[in-house]
């Protein structure tokens, strides 16, 4: 399989910024993750790949933002789905600045966006979005739907290369029931047409990541990510493993350390 743009002329191991970068001193100052200030210190450090989230305001603006409501990073209890994006703006002001989406892909026209779709009704405005980005985005979401819906979106948009994906949550189960009854056929299934797997190193007492799934992956051309690590020695002992990227609230900790 011909790889995808998105993973061109990048070095492995893959250093993905989580939610920007926000340092223990950044943090300090009030900037928050996804914000414009931490999309530019990713960028800054040298990140390559940034990963960032999903979510439409009320007013039909798709902007970078994880929760579905403002009360962890703004003290807001509202969902971001209930207030317009200029009052937003107004609420991230003193915290590194609201990104839009759109801003974000112009902004930073060099940066590789993986972003992740939280929210049902962000899923086609996103997709048209980055419909004239793909070569440098991938579109994701735990829910194998909405990052259908987005990638459906963008090609109908007919304005290029179309996203890089990985699979979801749905995608990634029936890929482990396929490893553990060693059936061949059901791992070529779940690994069509996606570019890469993007897991934690364990969910709980179950553990993803293993030599059989960093084999079956790799045998389909298909990357292994995983998040969140902001361990080095983990980082070095993960790649070491085989895995293909890490995302990491400190990219700069993980750029001097994989790099």
């Amino acid at each position: 399989m011909t790889a995808h743009p998105w993973f061109l002329g990048v070095s492995t191991p893959r250093i993905l910024a989580h939610r920007g970068l926000v340092t223990p001193h950044e943090a300090a100052h009030g900037v928050a993750e996804n914000s414009f200030a931490a999309v530019a210190a990713a960028h800054s450090a040298g990140a390559d790949y940034v990963e960032s989230d999903c979510h439409l305001t009320a007013d039909g603006v798709v902007v970078l933002f994880h929760d579905d409501d403002l009360s962890r990073v703004t003290g807001d209890p509202r969902p971001i789905a209930n207030v317009r994006s200029g009052e937003l703006e107004a609420l991230m002001a003193d915290r590194g600045g609201l990104l839009t989406l759109a801003q974000a892909l112009d902004a930073f026209p060099t940066v590789r966006f993986n972003l992740d779709v939280k929210a049902p009704g962000a899923a086609e405005p996103v997709g048209r979005i980055v419909a004239r980005h793909g070569a440098r985005v991938l579109l994701t979401s735990f829910s194998d739907d909405r990052r259908r819906t987005a990638l459906a979106a963008a090609e109908a948009e007919g304005r290029g290369i179309r996203p890089a994906t990985s699979a979801g949550s749905a995608t990634i189960a029936r890929l482990l029931a396929a490893l553990a009854v060693r059936s061949r056929r059901g791992v070529r299934r779940a690994l069509d047409g996606v570019d890469a797997l993007q897991v934690p190193e364990r969910q709980r007492r179950l553990r993803i990541v293993s030599p059989r799934l960093l084999d079956a992956a790799h045998a389909h051309g298909v990357e292994v990510h995983v998040w969140t690590v902001n361990d080095p020695a983990d980082m070095t002992r993960l790649v070491e493993w085989g895995v293909d990227g890490v995302v990491t609230d400190r990219a700069d900790v993980a750029l001097r350390a994989l790099r």
